[in-house]
């Protein structure tokens, strides 16, 4: 990876960390992003809740749509991954 995608990365990270609600998050989201790029996402997300909740795959595909692939690759980052998941999903913090 480049020092201008990194330093772009930054970038992007440093804006999302000016947003306060998520009303500032909705209107910068919906500029940056497609309606299935936020889609694909908030999926992700939720895989990732029922993940942490023990739910099987077959079930999670079914409540949320999302493929087994999917699945697998949050799985992955959930067991794998920077801890992203696991940060916003805290409960009580």
């Amino acid at each position: 990876m480049t020092n201008f995608h990194i330093e772009s990365f930054d970038d992007l990270f440093s804006a999302i960390l000016k947003l306060k609600s998520v009303q500032d998050c909705r209107n910068f989201f919906e500029d940056v992003c497609t309606i299935k790029e936020l889609e694909d996402i908030s999926q992700r997300l939720e895989v990732a809740k029922q993940l942490i909740d023990g739910k099987n795959y077959q079930s999670i595909s079914k409540e949320t749509g999302a493929s087994t692939a999917t699945i697998s690759r949050v799985n992955k980052c959930l067991n794998y991954g920077s801890g992203g998941y696991k940060l916003v999903l805290k409960d009580g913090e």
